[in-house]
């Protein structure tokens, strides 16, 4: 008679390198890998093609690397509970394992019923950390050292080998389509997969990085500078673990050479590691409040902006027609790579937001489908703050114009993404309508005043964080959420002083 799986279910952890559940399982016994493509998950808003297709090919690698360990990944389309009480009445299931996971409201619904299931069932299930997110944290006091001593854990080593169990498992990887998913064409997508994960963290540390810190603000220079690395992570063909771990290990080995190159590489590499912190930092936002997907941060904002979009100023944001040459070019080039750096979703968010007076939630989905590393826990962590709801955070306004002549002095990024352009002097590229032949272009006008909007828009939030009561709640929600006594190291230093709670995390 053989004896019941060791079902290890692989979610948003597509590799068998540092992958505790995996090892401890196969100590245990035969070892079913399972991912289960949900047809109910990819039916969500915020989903698109260009994310499964990341997966797909993460799922194509992952599944030949179990194959050479002896047995290759089952995959099965449908729902979770469905998919495990049909393997467990055909099977037996002795134990469940899995990573845990700081996914949206779907997610966290569906681990939820998967949970009932398995004490009904009188399955064990087995979940564990894979970043520095913590479960059921009770105050952020000592976060970072927790987190600091969880990354610092010896990696994990795949199992030698699993057992064969046969070859009546279904292996098919489902299209696109056959989860209900539109046509999403990505032309300049990063490529999933463990191999493309190993050679992004390479080809960073070793040749491209030594000038991320002052490199990764523009989109000029950040597509290059940029680690890259946002994707892999999400997906998990890299744990955040080996990426602390390499990163350390870069840094530590730098000479202390005082050239240009060795200061900028000491540099780069601080600010690095820091904004690993700070990633893990906005996905515990998200597990001790999972509203924040939702609803305001704080709920004085309630009622600030309407429930409902303007539809024509939505559909002009999100195509890049709203007549601000560097907004538009941001989302265009979005809109290929699936990819943008931190500070121009930043400036998005906020001009969406503040000049165009968006609901967060309404941009906040269409950035989530263009973003091929879409984290749940730092997205809508970051479009609430850089939205004015949290309540704690400083408003950051960006001037659309400014940030162009700040981050594309030059107008060329500006000029491959918007060619309508081409013929505007290079002094006007940030303002076309200024030009005297501004009537001419394929170009649509500023679809609003961008100085009247935004002041307009620091009135209105003004007004709300002046009122009775703001304080009150939002002194609470520091303490629940704010870095400050976390022991969060600033951004490109090594001191533990407070930082910025406006601080971006996201250039990973």
């Amino acid at each position: 008679m053989k004896r019941p799986l060791q079902v290890v279910w692989f979610k948003r952890d597509l590799r068998v390198a540092d992958h505790r559940p995996l090892a401890l399982a196969a100590e245990q016994g035969p070892v079913l890998p399972l991912y289960i493509a949900e047809p109910g998950l990819w039916a969500e808003e915020d989903a698109s093609a260009r994310q499964w297709s990341f997966a797909a090919e993460s799922l194509a690698e992952l599944q030949a690397a179990l194959g050479g360990l002896g047995q290759p990944l089952c995959v099965v389309r449908g729902e979770a509970c469905a998919v495990l009480q049909k393997i467990h009445a055909r099977h037996g299931i002795a134990a469940l394992w899995s990573h845990e996971e700081t996914g949206k409201g779907w997610t966290f619904a569906r681990d939820r019923a998967v949970a009932a299931w398995a004490r009904e069932a009188g399955v064990p299930w087995h979940e564990l950390p894979q970043t520095g997110v913590i479960r059921r944290l009770k105050t952020r006091r000592g976060w970072a050292r927790a987190w600091d001593r969880r990354m610092a854990e010896p990696l994990t080593a795949p199992p030698a080998a699993l057992e064969p169990l046969g070859a009546d498992w279904p292996m098919r990887i489902p299209a696109a389509a056959d989860l209900g998913l539109a046509p999403d064409p990505c032309p300049q997508r990063q490529r999933g997969g463990r191999a493309a994960g190993l050679a992004t963290l390479a080809s960073f540390l070793e040749r491209r990085g030594r000038d991320y810190r002052w490199q990764m603000s523009s989109p000029v220079t950040a597509f290059d500078a940029s680690s890259r690395l946002s994707p892999h992570l999400t997906w998990g063909t890299l744990s955040l673990r080996e990426v602390a771990q390499a990163s350390a290990v870069r840094l530590k080995g730098l000479r202390p050479d005082e050239s240009t190159a060795g200061r900028s590489w000491r540099a780069s590499m601080i600010s690095f590691t820091g904004r690993q912190h700070w990633h893990c930092h906005f996905m515990q936002k998200l597990e001790d409040d999972p509203r924040i997907e939702f609803e305001n941060l704080h709920p004085a904002y309630n009622g600030l902006r309407p429930d409902l979009p303007d539809t024509e100023i939505l559909a002009a944001w999100c195509t890049g027609r709203t007549g601000f040459p560097f907004v538009d070019a941001c989302l265009r080039a979005l809109d290929a790579h699936g990819w943008l750096n931190f500070r121009m979703r930043a400036m998005l968010v906020s001009f969406a937001s503040y000049q165009l007076w968006l609901p967060w939630r309404a941009t906040g989905l269409h950035l989530a489908r263009q973003f091929v590393d879409y984290e749940p826990g730092i997205h809508w962590s970051q479009v609430q703050m850089q939205s004015g709801t949290t309540g704690i955070n400083t408003m950051r306004v960006y001037n659309p114009v400014k940030q162009g002549h700040d981050q594309d002095p030059d107008g060329v990024f500006v000029r491959r993404w918007v060619p309508e352009l081409a013929e505007v002097p290079a002094p006007l590229i940030h303002e076309p309508w200024l030009w005297e032949g501004a009537a001419g272009l394929a170009y649509p006008p500023p679809i609003v005043d961008h100085r009247k909007a935004a002041a307009a828009a620091r009135e209105a939030l003004h007004a709300v964080r002046v009122a009775k009561g703001h304080r009150v709640t939002a002194s609470r929600i520091a303490e629940k959420h704010g870095s400050r006594k976390a022991g969060m190291p600033m951004t490109g230093q090594k001191s533990r002083r407070r930082p910025a709670t406006s601080q971006l995390a996201l250039d990973l």
